[in-house]
């Protein structure tokens, strides 16, 4: 099986020259500036900040942002495209977690953010100098972001922020958080914040703000990726760093999380082919009773068993991706997206666990893509929005 056979659906005739220098600039990114260096950092629980700036360099990091900004703009199957390639070739989700936390911080601020807030934080993110994040679970509420308690009360031009939110990818390193927080619709200084998803608003929280705190997690996998629990206590920012008007962030915070579960999905698949190319190397080099592993009947055929989910997902993927760049969101593709974020991602559990069993002893020692991948699988399920949550939201995007 050779990679051009397993990729003559990435490139459509009418961008073939776009998607193929895309994806071979993405893949020697990969190749060069992370894959070498993934088991050392993730041994020692960070990579290198500068990192960012050298993806930003080769257009990475503004992949899908506008050209005044400092971005590329780009379709979905160009972005689709670029995280697939990133991820198999870099192998490492810690890494590529915490590189592009951006792409889920940014968007509402893209969306729905002042011309003076933009201009303030996109270009110096895109050029790596700056981090973004996103915050927005919390220790008592997960997906359920309506029960949100992270609170803030307006005095004069600034909103006073008291809360916690946890499992936030970044959230040591960020320059600028997207906060989500309960202010009502912001007219009233004194009362109670309201309950459910009205009242809920983005504000982007500057990392040096004080009473500001951060604590790392320790995680089964991303070990290099920088996860942390936020504290506010008392923290003050300017009303104008609010993105849209006050009390309309909940449905910003829903349409955000599309692009985030294709996304997603997409980096699941080149983990899933990250373990194939793994497992196929090693099968065609380790022999076992005079012979390679490669010419036993029952190694093809696990082989093969991940090549049909693998392909399946793939095709799956540029359609939805497609389908967006060409007609927009729909609930019928929010409930695609949802399911095909279940089913890329089991795809990548499978994948994983194939391969290790394949590479055997080998696969369970730290050091192999199969090994990094296979305590990275459950973070790639959970989330974006639980296995559970995805099924529940695409049966009534259905109508079920």
């Amino acid at each position: 099986m050779q990679e051009t056979e397993l990729f003559t659906d990435f490139f459509d005739a009418d961008n073939n020259e776009i998607l193929r220098a895309l994806h071979d600039t993405t893949k020697r990114f990969g190749q060069t500036e992370i894959a070498p260096h993934a088991h050392a950092w993730d041994e020692a629980g960070a990579f290198p900040r500068d990192l960012h700036q050298k993806a930003a360099q080769i257009g990475l990091l503004g992949l899908g942002y506008p050209e005044e900004l400092g971005g590329t703009p780009a379709t979905w199957r160009m972005r689709a495209v670029s995280s697939v390639a990133l991820c198999r070739y870099g192998g490492s989700g810690g890494v590529l977690a915490s590189l592009f936390t951006h792409n889920i911080g940014l968007p509402p601020l893209m969306a729905h953010g002042s011309q003076a807030l933009i201009q303030s934080i996109v270009p110096p993110v895109l050029r790596g100098e700056k981090i973004a994040a996103l915050a927005i679970t919390e220790p008592g509420g997960g997906s359920d972001v309506a029960a949100l308690t992270t609170h803030a009360r307006r005095e004069g031009d600034d909103w006073v922020i008291n809360g916690e939110k946890v499992f936030i990818t970044s959230g040591l390193r960020a320059d600028y958080i997207t906060l989500a927080v309960r202010t009502g619709d912001g007219s009233d200084t004194n009362s109670a914040p309201t309950k459910g998803p009205r009242g809920i608003s983005l504000v982007v929280v500057p990392g040096q703000s004080p009473g500001l705190s951060r604590t790392p997690l320790q995680k089964m996998g991303w070990w290099c990726s920088d996860t942390a629990q936020l504290r506010f206590n008392e923290v003050r920012v300017p009303i104008s760093n609010t993105i849209g008007e006050p009390g309309s962030g909940f449905k910003m915070i829903m349409a955000n999380f599309n692009g985030e579960r294709l996304t997603m999905a997409a980096g699941a698949i080149g983990y899933a082919l990250a373990c194939f190319d793994e497992a196929l190397s090693w099968c065609r080099q380790r022999h076992t009773f005079g012979q390679a592993l490669i010419e036993r009947q029952v190694v093809v055929h696990k082989l093969v068993d991940m090549q049909m989910r693998i392909q399946a997902s793939l095709a799956w993927l540029w359609r939805l991706c497609d389908q967006r760049d060409i007609q927009g969101e729909s609930p019928a593709w929010v409930a695609q997206v949802c399911l095909l974020k279940n089913q890329s991602t089991q795809t990548m559990q499978f994948c994983a666990d194939q391969s290790v069993q394949l590479l055997g002893a080998m696969g369970f020692m730290r050091g192999t893509v199969s090994e990094r991948v296979y305590r990275e699988v459950k973070v790639m399920m959970i989330g974006g929005g639980a296995e559970e949550i995805m099924k529940e939201l695409a049966a009534r995007q259905m109508g079920l």
